[in-house]
């Protein structure tokens, strides 16, 4: 998902500079009857999905207000899948990363959070249905992981992106550890951005690209599992400290703003 961009494949979209697009085991977020993308072999009949908390909500519509704190559900979203792979570079393609990711923060997230999947297999999953899957959790946050792709080759290192006031900490904590993790940088850092998954979601919510496959060296590392496992770390990290810190330490709060739903074909940007 990107200005660099991953490969956005049929749900692409989001772009700018670079160039970009959109970018478990356990609890999975059920598909909406009649969706028919979804295998039978990955029907949730059989996985109990748990009931939100109603204490220290998250949910709100806009989210123009101070980040969430003492949160228990993270919903992770593994960017893309089934008929569309996302980047795809030397053999390295950013579904199979993105969900290997996410099952290795679900684990490290066990004990301190409930963990709900958006997806949990190489199926796919529109954005559209991927926001709605969300808004029956009122004490939730949204991260959804990606691997980003540019057509420059010298681009590198993570990036994350937010719109909500509410998801500013939260995204700022996550860039801070994933970069503390990547060995060199030459990105755009923390981003804020009106996508269909930073804008869209009625809880905080945050798209994070973990690191670029166009470039040759990072994807050397990211097609490492002890690499993967340390980003994973990192973004366990995050949600951890902001679960018990709130905005504390994150400095001053963007403004608000007021803008239209993310939907398919917007120009990149705010």
């Amino acid at each position: 998902m990107m200005m660099s961009s991953c490969s956005a494949g049929p749900e692409g979209g989001y772009g700018s500079s670079y160039g970009s697009s959109y970018g478990s085991y356990g609890r999975e977020l059920p598909h909406s009857p009649g969706y028919s993308a979804t295998p039978p072999q990955q029907a949730v009949s059989s996985i109990t999905t748990p009931s939100p908390k109603v204490s220290n909500k998250t949910k709100d519509r806009l989210g123009h207000k101070p980040g969430p704190k003492n949160f228990g559900t993270v919903i992770i979203d593994a960017g893309h899948g089934g008929r569309d792979s996302g980047a795809v570079v030397g053999g390295v393609s950013e579904k199979t990363l993105a969900l290997d990711i996410a099952r290795r923060l679900q684990s490290k997230l066990r004990g301190s959070f409930k963990a709900v999947f958006i997806r949990n297999g190489d199926y796919f999953v529109d954005l559209d249905r991927r926001v709605s899957a969300t808004h029956k959790f009122d004490d939730a946050v949204l991260v959804s992981i990606h691997l980003n792709h540019s057509s420059s080759s010298s681009v590198r290192g993570p990036e994350t992106y937010y719109f909500r006031v509410d998801s500013y900490s939260l995204a700022k904590r996550m860039q801070r550890a994933m970069a503390a993790v990547s060995p060199s940088e030459k990105s755009r850092g923390l981003v804020r951005r009106r996508l269909r998954l930073t804008r869209n979601p009625q809880i905080p919510c945050a798209l994070v690209e973990i690191g670029y496959l166009s470039n040759s060296s990072e994807r050397k590392l990211l097609a490492q599992s002890s690499y993967r496992d340390r980003m994973a770390d990192a973004l366990a990290s995050a949600l951890k400290a902001q679960k018990r810190s709130g905005d504390s330490g994150m400095g001053t709060l963007p403004a608000p703003l007021n803008r239209p739903l993310s939907r398919p074909g917007d120009r990149s940007g705010l």
